[in-house]
């Protein structure tokens, strides 16, 4: 077997780069996805009966987006499976880098492959960078994909 690779995956074309560059420049890998859910927003709360209602639908939302996150990393593990590559899939809620880090060293991987959108100057202070985070604080080689 060859080195174990986390591929941070989202539905941008950046990961999805950063997937491919794994299946055809890495010999033998074995990949774990990665899909880090943002929590969905409190909604604003007023009467007793308005709490109920929106605990309803943040409860809702946040189903929705599991449901969404596994059927995204499961077209993406068949995708590995068809090329005999194995994968596996972990769905994490929180922020994306140190979701993706603490998944990095609880899973003793050897790189992390992930896509960037390439952001630069105030997008990048405004919007921050997770590529950016996960490579100065990594363990193990980042290796960016565009």
């Amino acid at each position: 077997m060859g080195e174990h690779v986390l591929v941070p995956i989202d539905r941008s074309s950046q990961s999805e780069n950063a997937f491919e560059y794994v299946l055809e420049n890495i010999p033998e890998p074995t990949v774990t996805l990665i899909h880090v859910i943002s929590p969905p927003s409190a909604f604003s709360y007023g009467s007793e009966t308005d709490l109920d209602l929106d605990l309803e639908r943040y409860r809702a939302e946040a189903h929705r987006r599991r449901d969404e996150a596994d059927a995204l990393l499961e077209e993406y593990r068949e995708s590995a499976a068809e090329r005999g590559i194995p994968a596996d899939t972990v769905v994490r809620v929180g922020k994306p880098a140190g979701q993706i880090l603490e998944a990095a060293e609880n899973r003793d991987v050897d790189h992390i492959v992930m896509g960037s959108h390439g952001r630069t100057g105030a997008g990048r202070v405004l919007f921050g960078s997770v590529a950016e985070t996960v490579t100065r604080r990594a363990t193990v080689p980042v290796t960016i994909v565009r």
